[in-house]
């Protein structure tokens, strides 16, 4: 089975190397611990964390424009201002009022305290007060009505307006995303599904930035699997400070299954039968001795050891043929043994 060299029998329990007395030359390699990662590769479209397209709520013409494109802005910053001459004068109007009846008020209350006001007219007047405060309250909303403000942090996109332009209600203005975190949407196949459940670990990587792996998690499995891909929806959310992600990006995932520490080895180095699996090892002697290991998974020309080898083991990678249990080896740079 192993050729001429395997059948040279020596005295019982001492293996003998091969004719001539010299050791078989072999290459090895040490068992390493590695990282192992399971993942599942899927592809991906980026989009951001929040999105809106900035309209107009009300018929009027600009006044002003208060942002250029793509400017960064925060919440509630003024984007642009409407025509707001006449709401101006009914806003003064409305706070005369209001003041005037708030001193009618106070001269009335006064009064009723003497004795000298009836309480009807007290009452009046704090009705006067009130309807005062609704009229000015009404203005002050058409007033923000015709201040069209950021809902959130973001980044703005191009702006389709100028001073004088007459805008209706949904007339886009601008459009604002947040892109401080970036929403990766994809899909994987059914069969794939029992590997994955929220919060595992994202990799991405984008044809636009081959030097950089952006790393996310898994935020939501859809509920449902499409009857005719046969897929389910998958949600994951990447931190993105640098901004360098944009929306719509295309993007390559790989999502970890699985990450562990193991032993790994070279799939060269197994010697496969029906019913186990394993490999030579170089003792102290330079004897190789041959090891029942248990594996796990192979990946890429490894295989993953559960059981069987230890970190440093040194395990014969090449010239297996030639080896039966107990022979003597050389390894690259041993000197040749007569």
């Amino acid at each position: 089975m192993f050729g001429p060299a395997a059948e040279r029998k020596g005295p019982p329990g001492r293996p003998m190397g091969p004719p001539g007395g010299r050791a078989v030359a072999v290459e090895v390699a040490p068992v390493q611990r590695e990282t192992v990662i399971d993942s599942i590769e899927a592809i991906g479209t980026a989009g951001a964390n929040e999105s809106v397209v900035i309209t107009a709520d009300v018929t009027d013409t600009v006044r002003r424009v208060n942002f250029t494109d793509g400017q960064s802005v925060k919440a509630g910053t003024v984007l642009v201002e409407l025509t707001i001459a006449e709401e101006e004068a009914q806003l003064a109007e409305a706070r005369a009022n209001l003041n005037d009846a708030r001193r009618q008020l106070k001269r009335l209350t006064d009064l009723g305290e003497q004795g000298i006001a009836a309480t009807s007219d007290v009452d009046a007047a704090r009705a006067l007060v009130e309807g005062s405060q609704a009229r000015l309250n009404s203005v002050l909303a058409r007033l923000e009505d015709r201040l069209i403000r950021a809902p959130f942090d973001g980044e703005l996109g191009f702006r389709v307006v100028s001073p004088g332009t007459l805008v209706t209600p949904g007339t886009q203005i601008t459009t604002l995303d947040d892109v401080s975190v970036i929403k990766l949407d994809f899909t994987i196949p059914e069969t794939q599904l029992s590997a994955l459940r929220p919060q595992q670990k994202v990799r991405a990587r984008s044809a636009g930035i081959p030097d950089r792996e952006f790393i996310g998690t898994v935020q939501t499995v859809g509920s449902r699997v499409d009857p005719v891909t046969r897929a389910v929806f998958v949600r994951a959310t990447i931190p993105n400070e640098d901004k360098l992600l944009k929306p719509g990006m295309l993007l390559n995932v790989s999502i970890v299954t699985r990450e562990a520490e193991a032993f790994v080895i070279s799939e060269a180095a197994l010697i496969e039968g029906p019913n186990r699996v394993s490999v030579y090892v170089i003792d102290g002697e330079r004897r190789a001795r041959k090891q029942d290991i248990v594996i796990t998974s192979r990946r890429a020309g490894k295989v993953e050891v559960a059981s069987g080898l230890e970190a440093g083991d040194l395990v014969v990678t090449r010239g297996i043929v030639k080896l039966v249990d107990g022979m003597l080896v050389s390894l690259p740079g041993d000197s040749p043994l007569g």
